[in-house]
């Protein structure tokens, strides 16, 4: 049977941390980089680190050394604790080894206790997925992550008898929240090998997992799966709740899981800046539900830009020289696109990035939820141009029916001035490491496609 991870055994493990890394020299108050792919030494990590009441730097594993460089010169990082020490930029003597067996230590303490840790303002520093421009550094408070971890799992209705299945990264803030949500709930974790579906989806199966987060592209791919062997719905039957963010659900894909399923999609909307904001219940399958208890949201417009103001949010960011830009207003400008409907829901359409054309004000992220209407994903890339204002590039994932086919179906959809310059047909489209669909090569795909178009570059 597949490995189900409980509080009470990884306690041991990260006991057993906290003694080799006081012995290392570790100290409240030191700033930590944690990078390794997800695994319980990793799980351990985190609550050690936590115990010790250190800033702790996540580190996607992902990253390029001369990135990982610049992470741990902005962070001031003293420490690491890794399954990769070659490629962290310091000291031998400065890194522990996840991989290496413990060895003799120190007398470990009895618990594991994140008291200490909650009081830090600078608990975690994360960074930002650069979506709008180059990463950022997000300084939280320890204090800012645990409440909205309790606010989420009082929410979802976790209960001790669940097992959370994360198929994402456990370095990013969905993953860290859930594994604080499993360490206060007192829950069973999965560490399933998410970049390998079809490996991820059987331990699913094996683990009589309950409760299943990825993000869009996951499902996507559990789809494909499905389709080509559907006996393997029948050993995910104990699966209660799917859930699915990192990046906004598209309509399409959402119905299809559905239907191929019985199942919804239970959207969340949340940023490293702010933690989780709403989230969608099996009881309320709307939009992505409302905000969660104690979070307020605002939007200026229908549809507008969404704001918020949280105990969850950002202590603030740090300068390129390390120290701390306070953020000091009560709300969160998000730049994310939304609206309320009449019942209170938060529908989230994306990024709010206004796009001038015939002179009209478009958002592509809006555009493209209306889009998909016609019943596939759809992307939407603006490239800018001197007599119209923008060129529009819509993106439509399909594998069966070529450009002429959605030309004509979304014209049937949208304003004249709404429509395409052109259509560019994939059968599926890029992601970039954090699993969100990459706008950088479809803007590149976008300029290619329009070099040779009347108007074009």
């Amino acid at each position: 049977m597949a490995d189900v991870l409980r509080p009470v055994t990884v306690e041991k493990q990260a006991l057993g941390l906290v003694a080799r890394l006081t012995e290392l020299g570790v100290r409240s108050g030191d700033r930590v980089l944690l990078r390794g792919e997800n695994s319980s030494p990793f799980v351990a990590a985190l609550l050690a680190l936590c115990h010790l009441d250190v800033s702790i730097v996540l580190a996607d594993p992902q990253l390029a050394t001369d990135q990982l460089a610049t992470m741990c010169e902005v962070s001031a990082v003293r420490w690491a604790v890794t399954d990769a020490p070659a490629r962290i930029p310091l000291p031998p003597g400065s890194v522990l080894d996840l991989a290496e067996p413990d060895g003799p230590a120190a007398t470990a303490p009895a618990t594991i206790s994140l008291r200490a840790w909650e009081g830090r303002r600078d608990g975690v520093v994360m960074w930002s997925s650069g979506t709008t421009g180059a990463p950022k550094a997000v300084v939280k408070s320890g204090r800012a992550v645990l409440e909205n971890s309790r606010v989420t799992a009082a929410a979802m209705a976790y209960t001790p008898r669940d097992v959370l299945a994360p198929l994402l990264p456990f370095s990013h803030q969905y993953g860290m929240s859930l594994l604080l949500i499993w360490w206060l709930t007192g829950c069973g974790l999965l560490v399933a090998p998410y970049r390998r579906l079809e490996r991820a989806i059987a331990a699913v199966a094996e683990s009589g997992a309950t409760v299943v987060d990825g993000t869009p592209p996951t499902y996507h791919g559990l789809l494909t799966l499905l389709t080509r062997d559907p006996g393997l719905l029948g050993g995910l039957e104990r699966v209660r709740m799917w859930c699915v963010g990192g990046a906004p659900l598209n309509r399409p894909l959402a119905d299809r899981f559905l239907a191929a399923t019985g199942h919804p999609l239970l959207d969340g909307y949340g940023m490293t800046e702010t933690g989780n904001i709403a989230l969608m219940l099996p009881n309320l399958i709307k939009g992505c539900g409302r905000p969660l208890p104690g979070v307020n949201v605002r939007v200026q417009g229908d549809p507008g830009e969404i704001e918020v103001q949280t105990p969850g949010r950002l202590e603030g960011y740090l300068r390129p020289d390390g120290s701390l830009a306070a953020f000091e207003d009560d709300w969160f400008r998000t730049s994310d696109l939304g609206r309320f409907d009449d019942d209170g829901v938060l529908h989230v359409y994306g990024r709010m990035n206004a796009v001038h054309r015939l002179g009209h004000t478009l958002y592509p992220e809006y555009l493209e939820r209306r889009a998909e209407e016609c019943g596939a994903p759809v992307k939407v890339v603006a490239v800018d141009d001197e007599r119209a204002g923008s060129m529009l590039v819509f993106f439509v994932q399909d594998s069966e029916r070529d450009e002429r086919h959605w030309r004509a179906r979304l014209r049937t959809l949208l304003a004249s001035y709404e429509r395409p310059n052109a259509v560019v047909v994939l059968p599926r489209f890029p992601v970039n490491r954090n699993g969100k669909v990459d706008v950088g090569v479809l803007r590149e795909l976008a300029a290619e496609t329009l070099k040779g178009h009347p108007g074009g570059r």
